[in-house]
């Protein structure tokens, strides 16, 4: 029983279960609920970019061989591909047999300014995603956590690392310290996890209202 009580799992959706129980009995106090779950997702996203570039750089610095490099960096990106393709069937097949999302009330969502979104999901040419993956600067990537300019940065500093050789052996040390020391702080985040996942459950149930778990489910 002790264990079970520290499973985060269970946890977690003990926590989902107190977060409906309050949005269907206080709408109002659900709704108040909102930045409690948005916060908890922003430090989950604060530290994505941080976590890619240190483990990507660690991982080709300590090959030490660029033509190694080369060959896991080629089945990296036929796996990506295959994985990727096999995501997008998957999910073709649940959208169209499903239907995820029917019956949700649609004039009970909140109304807003749409149009960057819409900017965003235009469909870009493969000159622009080329062109996209370069950031303008190192920083740039980072703040707005663009994950692929964050990868093609960090395979860079990864090979220039292992060109360099042994003088970049105190650095790549330091590197692993900090890629420990990130990870451990996805270990407190994953800690308030439960706070998270109730907040968010009881804004949903109490701006939406009950229904809006069956489509959902």
């Amino acid at each position: 029983m002790r264990r079970l009580h520290q499973n985060l799992s269970v946890r977690v959706l003990v926590a989902i279960a107190i977060g409906i129980l309050l949005g269907a009995i206080s709408p109002a106090a659900g709704n108040a609920m909102k930045p409690v779950g948005d916060t908890f997702v922003n430090l989950v996203k604060m530290v994505i970019g941080p976590i890619i570039f240190l483990t990507i750089v660690t991982g080709i610095a300590n090959m030490a061989d660029l033509k190694k490099i080369g060959k896991v960096g080629g089945k990296a990106i036929l796996y990506f591909e295959i994985v990727t393709t096999l995501a997008l069937l998957i999910g073709l097949v649940v959208v169209n047999v499903l239907k995820p999302g029917a019956g949700i009330n649609v004039a009970a969502l909140a109304q807003g300014d749409v149009s960057k979104y819409a900017e965003q999901g235009k469909a870009m040419s493969f000159v622009d995603f080329v062109t996209h993956i370069v950031p303008t600067s190192i920083v740039d990537a980072f703040a707005k956590g663009e994950i692929l300019q964050i990868v093609f940065v960090a395979i860079l500093f990864g090979i220039a690392l292992t060109a360099v050789g042994s003088h970049a052996r105190a650095l790549v040390d330091l590197l692993e310290q900090l890629s420990r020391v990130f990870f451990r702080i996805v270990e407190l985040i994953m800690k308030v996890a439960p706070i998270g996942a109730f907040g968010a459950m009881a804004y949903t149930v109490g701006n939406f209202g009950l229904a809006t778990l069956l489509p959902l489910g």
